[in-house]
């Protein structure tokens, strides 16, 4: 029977929650970021396709390669030295080292003329292939028409050359090996070496074709160069016999700046020194004066000029000296007294000096100070003067410095050009490659394609890549859940228990030896109920599926069950008022039930049954009423769920599936958890998560996922061994 719950229990309410995405984004960021376990639990579920595809990528490839005609790789190996002969300036064979910048850039530029189309024409030319049967041959071309123009097979050949062509340039060296491959080892080894000959011969040829064409334009120049530099001398010298200007072309033209161009013009040498010692005159009338006015401005006896002259100095101390006597004499005598008188006198004429010396050296600093003064006024008016004449021959020797240097530098123009001209004429025709061969390429002794090996090799590659993109896209576009991991990667959600399939005896039978694996596993599972949020075990659970059939009753007869072994009183309620199937497992007929309570105002004990287990109560559908949804969706529903609460420790609703029905996702919202029931290993095809969102439209507490009839051999017992299932399978056999 139900007993009531304490009177200081809370009482229910409905629990919402405000966005169930934060759930699958706290779950999506505790996620690793690549699953191993999950990894290799796809690669066993697909096990015979990627078997089947890798077999057949592998048998293509051993087709392939017996079908393939052998062909023969013959090479040959250059070395590209990063010097170059230098043909001006310096002797002959003496190199000029590229920058460390340039040698990447040289060595690339080489390599794509070893690959170029004009390098290979050389080649059908050297060898004479556009007329060589066996050439053609050699590349597995048959049926050239008779007649055909020599220049059509020349072009042909060309290309079958340069197609078969491979230069390879290993990382940080300088040594090129050049292949070509064929059907024909002989062939291979002859048109390797004529490679490596010709693209030498070539290299030369163009340092010729170079040298010809500078000395061409050099020689052009040079003539241009001769007649601009014999006008501008001509001009030069009329315009300086016209201006009457003499030796002025050095100091405008050929002096160096900050020499002053001095040597060339008597004018402006003459400017230049007035005008020094102008500046000079300056900075001594600025002394003098500074001196005269610190004199003249203090008492005559306190300016430091005057008490530093040596005369004054000498005269001062002779008057301290008698002054002192005078201050004895004093002491002793009388002012009348002789002695005392004459040191008096004597002093008097001391002070006489020294006022007479004092003034003397005022009036020496006064009469620099007007010396100072007349000097300057005289050197400004000469640097005034000067200055004019300065500028009037300044305006005639424009034109003459812009003739001079345009005349000079025809000159330097027309050394240059003769000095390269020379250079060119003297080592026309000498030229030194910077290309050399290391290896000649010898007859291949074996066929270098195909090889089985690599074939495979490449072929299991390509398959294991191919297996890969499609178990990856099967894996996305399919929700099945076959292993526990697949919970939280497919689903978004905490994963609450693992129930394992029964192989031998019905669940209900199952579940009541306490030992069997399906006990323990609703065992562990009400374990992970009771602390499922941050409050414990919530009051009201809603348990659903997807679809029918996944094990959603059977679990929520285990979990009441197992709570009430607890001792918690529980109460479970039919909520499927289509497919009710809770009576007839505990034993009733399904006369009055939930539908009943919905239609009525009849108080909820009327309606519970008890199931014969202890501390459980059992509330039945009812009678399948024509619109379920309708009657779930009214405030009726709510007050019985809490009436239902108010009585009991714990209410288990079991609902429909959500698929195409409205039950479920409405009772959700009343519920304070939901558990989510999954079937493992069944066919889906997008229904379980079209299923789930659905479900958190109505944003309910979504407790987790519960994955039932979960079979660990099939799924990889490696895989998921950890579940503890092994022990049960041979517990009934050995001891444990």
């Amino acid at each position: 029977m139900a007993t009531s719950a304490p009177i200081n229990e809370p009482v229910w309410q409905p629990h919402y929650v405000a966005d169930p995405a934060d759930e699958i984004a706290q779950v999506s960021a505790a996620r690793p970021a690549i699953d191993f376990r999950y990894i290799v639990a796809a690669i066993r579920s697909n096990l015979l396709l990627i078997v089947a595809i890798v077999s057949t990528a592998l048998a293509i490839a051993v087709v392939m390669t017996m079908l393939e005609t052998p062909r023969y790789t013959a090479r040959t190996t250059i070395q590209i030295n990063a010097s170059t002969s230098k043909v001006l300036g310096r002797e002959q064979g003496e190199e000029e080292q590229a920058p460390d910048y340039d040698v990447d850039r040289a060595l690339k530029t080489q390599i794509e003329v070893l690959k170029s189309r004009g390098l290979a024409q050389r080649v059908v030319q050297k060898l004479n292939l556009g007329s060589n049967p066996e050439f053609f041959a050699s590349q597995e071309v048959e049926g050239i028409a008779p007649g055909t123009p020599a220049k059509a097979l020349a072009e042909a050949a060309a290309g079958l050359v340069q197609g078969n062509l491979a230069v390879t340039l290993p990382r940080d060296s300088r040594v090129v090996t050049i292949s070509w491959e064929s059907t024909n080892p002989r062939m291979s080894a002859l048109i390797a070496n004529t490679y490596a000959s010709e693209f030498i011969q070539a290299d030369l040829q163009r340092k010729f074709d170079s040298s010809t064409y500078a000395r061409s334009f050099i020689s052009d120049q040079l003539a241009q160069t001769k007649a601009r530099l014999e006008q501008s001398e001509l001009a030069l010298t009329a315009y300086s016999r016209g201006a009457g200007l003499i030796r002025t072309r050095d100091a405008l033209v050929g002096g160096k700046e900050g020499e002053g161009n001095s040597g060339g013009s008597v004018t402006t040498g003459s400017l230049l020194q007035i005008n020094t010692a102008a500046n000079e005159a300056t900075a001594r009338r600025i002394e003098a004066e500074g001196r005269w006015k610190a004199v003249s401005a203090a008492p005559l006896l306190s300016s430091q000029a005057v008490l530093t002259n040596s005369n004054v100095t000498s005269l001062l101390t002779e008057k301290a000296k008698v002054e002192a006597e005078l201050q004895q004499e004093k002491a002793r005598h009388l002012d009348e007294y002789p002695t005392v008188k004459a040191k008096q006198q004597q002093l008097a004429v001391l002070n006489q000096q020294i006022q007479q010396a004092a003034t003397n050296v005022r009036n020496g600093i006064l009469a620099e100070y007007r010396a100072a003064v007349e000097t300057e006024r005289r050197l400004s008016e000469q640097v005034v003067q000067l200055k004019s004449a300065t500028l009037s021959e300044q305006d005639r020797t424009v034109q003459y410095a812009l003739l001079a240097r345009e005349a000079d530098t025809n000159r330097e123009v027309y050394d240059g050009l003769l000095q390269r001209f020379k250079q060119l004429n003297a080592s026309a025709g000498i030229a030194l490659s910077n290309i050399s061969i290391v290896d000649t390429a010898q007859i291949p002794g074996g066929p270098s394609s195909p090889n089985l090996f690599k074939n495979l090799m490449a072929a299991l590659l390509l398959g294991l890549g191919l297996a890969a993109v499609i178990v990856f896209f099967k894996d996305q576009f399919d929700d099945s859940i076959r292993v526990p991991e697949d919970v939280e990667s497919k689903l978004g959600m905490a994963l609450l228990g693992v129930v394992p399939r029964s192989h031998s005896d019905e669940p209900t039978e199952a579940l009541l030896d306490p030992k069997s694996p399906i006990s323990e596993a609703y065992n562990s599972l009400r374990g992970s109920l009771l602390y499922s949020t941050a409050e414990g075990l919530p009051h009201v659970m809603l348990i659903t599926s997807a679809q029918p059939s996944e094990g959603k009753t059977t679990s929520a007869v285990a979990i009441a069950s197992s709570f009430a072994r607890m001792g918690r009183s529980v109460l479970l309620i039919d909520a499927d008022m289509r497919r009710p199937s809770l009576h007839r497992r505990i034993g009733y007929e399904n006369e009055r039930g939930l539908s009943s309570l919905l239609t009525s105002h009849d108080a909820i004990g009327t309606a519970i049954l008890p199931s014969g287990q202890d501390n459980l109560s059992f509330l039945p559908s009812g009678p399948i009423p024509p619109s379920p949804t309708e009657l779930v969706s009214t405030a009726r529903m709510e007050d019985i769920l809490q009436q239902a609460a108010a009585a009991h420790q714990v209410v288990i609703i079991d609902s429909p599936p959500i698929l195409g029905l409205a039950d479920s996702p409405t009772l959700s919202a009343l519920a304070d958890g939901v558990v989510f029931i999954v079937e493992a290993d069944r066919s889906r095809r997008g229904s379980l998560k079209m299923a789930l969102r659905r479900l958190r439209a109505m944003r309910p507490v979504l407790l987790g996922a519960v994955l039932t009839k979960f079979d660990p051999l099939k799924a990889g017992n490696q895989y998921s061994e950890y579940y503890g299932y092994d022990y049960y399978q041979y517990g009934n056999t050995q001891e444990s």
